[in-house]
């Protein structure tokens, strides 16, 4: 539980804060518009449920929207901001996932790379060399003509 969320606020004093009648608050719960906390017979409101309460103002007073739009506007934004939710756990979920992978193909990368170091340094052995190596005669320059030709 977040601070937000944390049940704080009777509702005497959320209807002062709010500057509205607790009768009201009532109505706004029955109506499923606040879900503030219940402690045997009180309701207690946090942070987040005045909050919520000002926005439900602002609809009505101000922008003129009735309850049962209140209502349907309040559930779609919910339903945006759960869906924003479980996006961003997705979002994690995958950048997990992708630096999990680019680790593996790195480590990868890396071995394959060592390998090929020491297959460098490694000097294969002929079958055919056994013993000093062959003598071999000096290329003639082809430009210069022979000496027993004059």
């Amino acid at each position: 539980m977040t601070k937000q969320d944390e049940p704080i606020y009777i509702i005497s004093i959320a209807a002062r804060i709010c500057e509205t009648h607790p009768q009201t608050l009532r109505q706004y719960e029955r109506l499923g518009l606040l879900r503030p906390t219940r402690v045997g017979r009180n309701r207690l409101y946090s942070q987040a449920d005045i909050e919520r309460l000002r926005q439900i103002q602002r609809f009505t007073q101000e922008m003129g929207v009735n309850l049962a739009g209140v209502e349907v506007i309040l559930n779609l934004l919910d339903r945006m901001e759960q869906v924003t939710h479980e996006a961003e756990q997705q979002m994690q979920t995958m950048r997990q996932f992708m630096d999990r992978e680019i680790e593996r193909v790195r480590r990868e990368v890396e071995a394959r790379f060592e390998r090929g170091q020491r297959a460098k340094q490694l000097v294969p052995i002929s079958e055919t060399t056994s013993g000093p190596p062959a003598r071999t005669t000096p290329i003639r320059n082809v430009d210069k003509p022979a000496d027993d030709a004059e």
